[in-house]
């Protein structure tokens, strides 16, 4: 290609079919469809940020038959039709087209590659022309001025790769599909002739009329009958395979430049499908900022004339700059305060090389102490639980926590992915903001926050404060309005403290039981390489997964199960159906779990502890499940396995200080119990009530004998099926959860609905209420949204109806917990006790206890998570203690 400007023809219909398919289901919050979308734009983005286009126009196949199909009516006729989901994506991805600013082409009766064909013809010789496609008939186009580019697989083809793919050149391409055919649009060719005969025969004869002409040329007696008998098929295939390039375009050189996208129709478009990360990448338009009021803060006069200002509000978001994203790692470097729209003051305490002067910080602590733990001055914060903890370690009890924006927005949808205070600005008052990297930079070349230029950290951190103050008056409204004002004042924002101090007692850990078990387990990954080795019949990388589909496929020949873009797939869904067939995939499952414990857990644990506290502490997230269940992280300690021997070795190494004891209270059975009491099922009730074992009783009623007669692999059956239930599952995830044929689970699960007519009814009540409003809620009102229930994939909405299944019951057990939480941590307060929470994990509440206050607070803590809430049955709490988190289990 030269130096002239260049004309990009990208294949509308083509890369709108592979976007769909190339990216996993994706929708908004509403349910429309937007993988096709979101795929579409980024490729079209990528051409015009890294080739910027002089010239660009997108290409559409007509909606009607085309000529083609007039000469052969069988014409694409194998082509599935379009897919669920994908047709109402189409006119968004056109809007956006052309809210960017290029032309479209479309001409009734012709195909996007004919259109391609003369437009590229008509400009090459004005231009170099690129044409963006994954097809390969268009291949038939390339000349030194006009080049195809597949950018999903950053493939380019000139003449000479043309040359080398299909050893002919490009104007002989179509002659190949001639022979060969295509089946993708049904293109017949000649049957038995492959695209490798093809390529020979026109290598030797040039062309289809050529080689029909000198038959006797051809020595093969099978091969020359072909072509004697299908001659005419040939013919017609080169026809409806060869690509026009003579249509009368009407079109001039300078209508495909692009013109200046429509920034306020493509913000609508991304706000209203949700493309946050699209969102935040358009260029902003151009705002003075001249009208905010941000201030140093570095005189003691200032200073004091704030600190009136926020006795006088008493309303006022606080924000927190430190060293470390780890709360119990950090450093405070500065404060910044807002009180009023447009104004905020940013308190420079630890900066490091600037003249500023700075307020001590012992000092500025000390003045803002009495401010900070006044509990009937209002706080806001973005995350505040962060602040919360780091004011705690600097001897200041933060207290009058009124909002919490990150909460809030979580609240108000918490299917949404990311509640940072950039996608809240974003979604809410339609800004996008300087965020933490933009301040202290990216990758290697970040800095710490003490390091930033000082009039850079002013402006972040004002504006970090001033918008959470904005944010939470429109926040708190909402909350109002959407009924979850009384979840939020009255579980979410008490629960924050309540975390704060579970996070900072941590835990301690054995490191030396650590130690030892971390050469055990290597051990026996050593024996299970060796092992893995022999049934493999050589070495390879284990952790490749490419290795690892080469030998399990192409050497042992077992059956392939599914595959990725980039070979056979391997994941544990794979290994688990192949171990059927040899004993190397359960060894390479053993060896994957074994190795990831150590990696995760027993070799990390020790590297976590706090060298001030020697204990770990992990961080409790509250916005990150949809059911409102709460996760951890660092550790995430809901993954240790519960059932095997590794985990519970994993859990001895969790211990007590000297002189106490771990205690362990676990709600037993609460989902099971919340459906009962959700729907009146008279068995499911009875059971309860008489404090049976609910997983013999479900046995005895589906396996027909007596409950005194249920053998252990009935009552294991009849506990998978229980929780089968309330998940969702279906006959053929039971089946093969069971181990049994999909029928019998059918037999399973309709004995099951015969016996306990009150939760059949209740889903089917519960699906029907969820798909009319598009959400689900808890018994304490928290509300998931599940827009998939009307998405037209049916995988998608059986998905969703799953969730809609379950949520409520896993919700109201998560709200049960943290209400448990809250007036557990009140009465420990109250009594005066030495015992600390340390630990939630699932159902799960673990205490480091001294041991004279041990049957004080077993007796509390039973009868405070027993009484959280009245259902129609009790709920019951079993307790544990021991001298390590296993005993205690």
């Amino acid at each position: 290609m030269t130096n002239r400007p260049r004309l990009f023809l990208i294949d509308g219909s083509s890369y709108i079919f592979r976007a769909f398919y190339a990216i996993g289901h994706l929708s908004n919050s509403k349910g429309l469809p937007t993988n096709a979308i979101y795929g579409f734009t980024q490729m079209l983005l990528k051409v015009l940020k890294e080739h910027k286009p002089d010239y660009l126009a997108i290409v559409f196949d007509s909606k009607g038959p085309t000529f083609r199909s007039e000469v052969y009516k069988e014409y694409k006729a194998n082509r599935p039709a379009m897919p669920d989901g994908l047709s109402p994506q189409i006119p968004y991805i056109k809007r956006i087209i052309e809210a960017y600013g290029i032309l479209t082409i479309e001409l009734e009766g012709f195909e996007a590659d004919d259109i391609i064909g003369s437009v590229a013809k008509r400009f090459e010789d004005e231009v170099d022309v690129i044409i963006i496609t994954g097809d390969k008939d268009i291949l038939q186009l390339v000349d030194d001025r006009i080049e195809v580019y597949d950018t999903m697989k950053e493939k380019r083809f000139g003449v000479e790769e043309v040359k080398e793919r299909f050893g002919v050149l490009p104007c002989q391409v179509v002659e190949v599909m001639g022979l060969s055919g295509d089946p993708i649009d049904n293109i017949p060719g000649i049957p038995g002739i492959g695209e490798k005969t093809a390529i020979e025969l026109i290598k030797s004869f040039g062309t289809i009329e050529n080689l029909l002409s000198n038959l006797d040329k051809i020595k093969k007696k099978g091969l020359k009958e072909k072509l004697e008998t299908h001659g005419e098929m040939a013919r017609l295939s080169k026809r409806l395979a060869q690509i026009k390039s003579d249509l009368p375009i009407s079109f001039r050189l300078e209508d495909f430049t692009p013109s200046s996208p429509n920034l306020k129709v493509l913000r609508e478009i991304f706000k209203e499908l949700e493309f946050n990360k699209l969102l935040k990448e358009l260029p902003e338009e151009e705002k003075s900022r001249s009208h905010k009021d941000y201030r140093l803060i570095t005189e003691e006069a200032s200073f004091f004339e704030l600190l009136e200002d926020l006795l006088e509000k008493r309303y006022f978001s606080i924000d927190l700059e430190t060293t470390s994203p780890h709360p119990m790692w950090a450093e405070i470097v500065g404060i910044s305060i807002s009180f009023a729209s447009d104004q905020a003051f940013y308190i420079p305490l630890k900066h490091k090389g600037h003249n500023y002067r700075q307020l001590p910080i012992d000092w500025v602590l000390e003045n803002l102490k009495s401010l900070l733990e006044d509990p009937n001055i209002k706080k806001i914060g973005q995350n505040i639980k962060y602040e919360w903890i780091v004011f705690r370690r600097y001897n200041i009890y933060l207290q009058g926590i009124h909002c919490d924006t990150m909460i809030a927005s979580y609240l108000l949808n918490p299917t949404k992915h990311n509640h940072n205070l950039a996608e809240i600005a974003r979604e809410y008052l339609d800004i996008n903001l300087m965020e933490y990297e933009d301040v202290v930079g990216r990758g290697e070349k970040a800095v710490s926050f003490d390091e930033v230029d000082l009039q850079k950290a002013m402006e972040y951190s004002c504006q970090d404060a001033e918008l959470a103050f904005n944010l939470s008056k429109i926040l708190l409204i909402k909350l109002e309005e959407g009924g979850f004002k009384e979840l939020f004042e009255e579980v979410e924002i008490p629960l924050i403290t309540v975390l704060g101090k579970m996070e900072m007692n941590g835990v301690k850990i054995n490191v030396d039981l650590l130690n030892e078990y971390s050469k055990e387990i290597e051990n026996q990954l050593l024996q299970k390489m060796e092992r893995i080795y022999a049934l493999a019949g050589e070495t390879f990388n284990i952790n490749s997964s490419q290795q690892l589909g080469r030998i399990l496929f192409e050497k042992l020949k077992l059956p392939i199960i599914k595959k990725t873009k980039t070979g056979y797939s391997t994941d544990v869904e794979v290994l688990t159906k192949l171990a059927i067939h040899h004993d190397l995939p359960l060894e390479i499952l053993t060896y994957r779990n074994l190795s990831k414990l150590k990696s995760t857990y027993i070799d990390a644990l020790p590297k976590m502890i706090h060298p001030k506290t020697g204990r770990i502490h992990t961080s409790y997230n509250q916005t990150v499940t949809a059911t409102g269940r709460l996760s951890s992280s660092d550790p995430n300690l809901q993954n240790i396995p519960i059932r095997t021997e590794e985990g519970n070795r994993i859990r001895q190494a969790f211990i007590p200080e000297e002189g106490c004891v771990l205690v362990s209270a676990d709600y037993s059975q609460i989902e099971l119990r919340i459906l009962a009491h959700l729907s009146q099922d008279e068995t499911l009730l009875e059971a309860f009530l008489k404090d049976e074992d609910i997983h013999a009783r479900t046995a005895s009623e589906i396996f027909g004998v007596p409950i005194e007669n249920v053998t252990p692999p009935m009552r294991r059956e009849a506990k998978i099926i229980n929780f089968g239930i309330i998940y969702g599952m279906s006959p053929y995830g039971l089946s093969q959860q069971l181990g049994i044929d999909q029928k019998l689970a059918e037999d399973y699960i309709s004995r099951y609905f015969m016996k306990y007519k009150g939760v059949q009814s209740y889903i089917q009540k519960s699906l029907e209420e969820a798909k009319k409003n598009g959400y689900v809620t808890t018994l304490l009102h928290r509300r998931r949204y599940l827009p998939e229930l009307k998405s037209p994939t049916a995988v998608i909405r059986q998905a969703s109806e799953r969730m809609a299944i379950n949520t409520p019951l896993q919700g109201t057990a998560a709200d049960i917990i943290k209400i448990a939480m809250i007036r557990i941590q009140n009465r420990i307060e109250q009594l005066g006790l030495f015992s600390k929470m340390i630990m939630q994990v699932h159902d799960e509440l673990v205490f480091e206890v001294p041991e004279e206050e041990l049957q004080t607070v077993i007796s509390m803590i039973k009868n405070e998570m027993e009484k959280v809430i009245e259902l129609s049955i009790p709920l019951k709490v079993t307790i544990h203690w021991g001298k390590n988190w296993a005993e205690a289990h």
